[in-house]
């Protein structure tokens, strides 16, 4: 099965929301980003791998003014796994309040569920060195 273009739309949205809830404090919409026992691996960012969206939730509380103020997403690309499953792998710039900006790796695993697509899993990789490094 190929992805339709509605799921292109639908998993691209998905992608850009998480940014817009947590720049906003929006924190008890997560679940309209992640499935319920998402495994959000910050482990790049000395954090390990949150479990669940409580534990997102209150990672993200508990980093307070440490959390970027702007979370921008861009360079999507989506690969099929199987019906209902598919690969994101996305760049992602932060922007702190003091106005300097890092760059990351998205890679993330998207279902496709009772509420639509969710991500099931994500990998945020720091990225600190030019070209292949």
């Amino acid at each position: 099965m190929t992805l339709s273009w509605q799921d292109h739309v639908a998993i691209n949205e998905l992608l850009a929301l998480h940014g817009h809830l947590c720049d906003t404090g929006a924190l008890d919409r997560l679940d309209e980003v992640f499935t319920d026992d998402i495994a959000y691996d910050v482990t790049d960012f000395g954090f390990g791998v949150l479990r669940g969206l409580a534990a997102n939730r209150d990672a993200a509380l508990a980093l307070g003014e440490g959390n970027p103020v702007g979370h921008h997403i861009t360079n999507v690309i989506l690969t099929e796994q199987a019906p209902g499953r598919v690969h994101a792998r996305s760049k992602g710039i932060g922007i702190t309040t003091d106005g300097t900006c890092g760059s990351a790796t998205y890679d993330d695993t998207v279902v496709h569920g009772e509420k639509g697509w969710r991500i099931s899993e994500r990998i945020v990789r720091a990225r600190r060195v030019p070209l292949h490094g």
